[in-house]
């Protein structure tokens, strides 16, 4: 899927959101972005998949350790899943609700990131020792 048919299909389900809006009827406005938001997120995850494949087609060639990558990978994941759902929530009305859910993604990324910053303090003690 190329980027001018994704594009067409965010704009024709905003064109289509607004105007149920304007005709009163605010509930299938909001069931249209969910589904074009659905049917992006599909050819997003296409797209992750083929990405991970190239990289572990990479990593196989280097021979690197792949626990740190795995990690990177997971927080890009959970980034775009945020981001994803934070943005339906909007959509939807629910700002604090995606505030949480923003918060969350982030709270997550850091958790995730503290056993590799734990390798590094780790390491840069070893060099000053």
């Amino acid at each position: 899927m190329s980027m001018i048919q994704i594009g067409m299909i965010a704009v024709i389900g905003t064109v289509l959101a607004v105007q149920m809006k304007s005709s009163g009827r605010t509930e299938y406005a909001t069931c249209v972005c969910v589904a074009a938001g659905l049917l992006l997120f599909s050819f997003i995850v296409e797209r992750l998949g083929y990405f991970t494949d190239t990289v572990g087609k990479i990593l196989s060639w280097l021979h690197l350790d792949t626990g740190y990558l795995s990690v990177m990978l997971k927080m890009i994941g959970i980034t775009c899943i945020a981001e994803f759902t934070s943005g339906i929530c909007r959509d939807a009305g629910c700002q604090t609700l995606a505030g949480q859910v923003e918060l969350f993604g982030k709270l997550t990324i850091l958790s995730l990131g503290m056993p590799v910053l734990l390798a590094l303090l780790e390491t840069i003690q070893e060099f000053l020792s």
